[in-house]
């Protein structure tokens, strides 16, 4: 069994240091949604907006980008939308880039649509070295033999399974980081993060976390805090504050919250968890 994380085994999460200036602590690309889901990418963005110093989000859909864009209208300014067409610029100039929330499975295309693997797979060629964070559509439809060393992936059981074709345990977990030398967030009622290196598991959560948006959340917490933090540790505090944070919210109203509340008790949560 692999040993249970404490916000004591956190050391070293970095802290925005007290003199720094715009963009010093972190950028980060959100890249995700479609027509029929575009409200994942706003959950995943928001939560990374409050803790790094820009967000830019875009959609391979326009007819999402246009959705994207009458929302910031109506209330979000924590982000920037940017053009599709200029995508390799901001993967270029952004710390980490978070890609998949929201984009479309295959049984969700309309003829002649682009699918997602010829959007992700293509990028994850271009750019191995680039920090990413791979959730949700992205995961389904990536190829695994790209993966690297510098990647994060946050698959469910069903995502695991889809990617590597074996049954999801926490040690196939570990054999799956161990082959492709990357960093693997494995959720369930327990998460399991595994480096090629390390396993560890973290424990919590509650009916309240089955809610649609939460793995949203996560992921944007868990990019945001790679922007500044090796994969590993971003990786292990990412899960650990979600968990805390749905914990906090199911003493306080049982399993009746949402993705939104889950947000707005994170930072709470990083606030204790970081304080020296």
């Amino acid at each position: 069994m692999f040993p249970k994380l404490t916000p004591k085994d956190l050391p070293g999460l970095y802290i925005p240091p007290k003199n720094s200036h715009k963009g010093q602590n972190g950028k980060l690309l959100v890249i995700g949604g479609s027509k029929l889901f575009h409200a994942s990418i706003f959950w995943a963005a928001d939560v990374a907006s409050r803790i790094v110093d820009l967000v830019h989000f875009s959609s391979p859909a326009m007819e999402n980008n246009d959705l994207v864009r009458q929302k910031a209208k109506t209330g979000f300014w924590n982000g920037i939308v940017v053009p599709w067409e200029e995508i390799d610029t901001y993967v270029k100039e952004d710390d980490c880039i978070l890609i998949g929330p929201g984009l479309p499975r295959p049984e969700g295309l309309k003829r002649g649509e682009t699918s997602t693997s010829d959007i992700v797979n293509p990028l994850f060629e271009k750019y191995p070295k680039k920090r990413w964070v791979i959730d949700g559509g992205a995961l389904q439809e990536m190829n695994n033999s790209l993966l690297t060393e510098s990647m994060i992936i946050t698959p469910h059981a069903g995502e695991f399974h889809r990617l590597f074709n074996f049954e999801t345990t926490p040690e196939k977990a570990q054999k799956m980081a161990q082959k492709f030398y990357c960093t693997i967030l494995l959720k369930s009622v327990e998460d399991t993060i595994c480096s090629k290196d390390y396993c560890v598991r973290v424990a919590g959560g509650n009916p309240g976390m089955t809610k649609g948006g939460t793995g949203d959340v996560l992921a944007g917490l868990v990019a945001a805090l790679y922007c500044k933090n090796p994969a590993f540790l971003a990786a292990q505090a990412g899960s650990l504050i979600n968990k805390t944070a749905g914990d906090n919210l199911y003493q306080k109203v049982g399993p009746y919250f949402n993705a939104s509340d889950l947000l707005q008790e994170i930072p709470f949560v990083l606030k204790e968890l970081t304080a020296r």
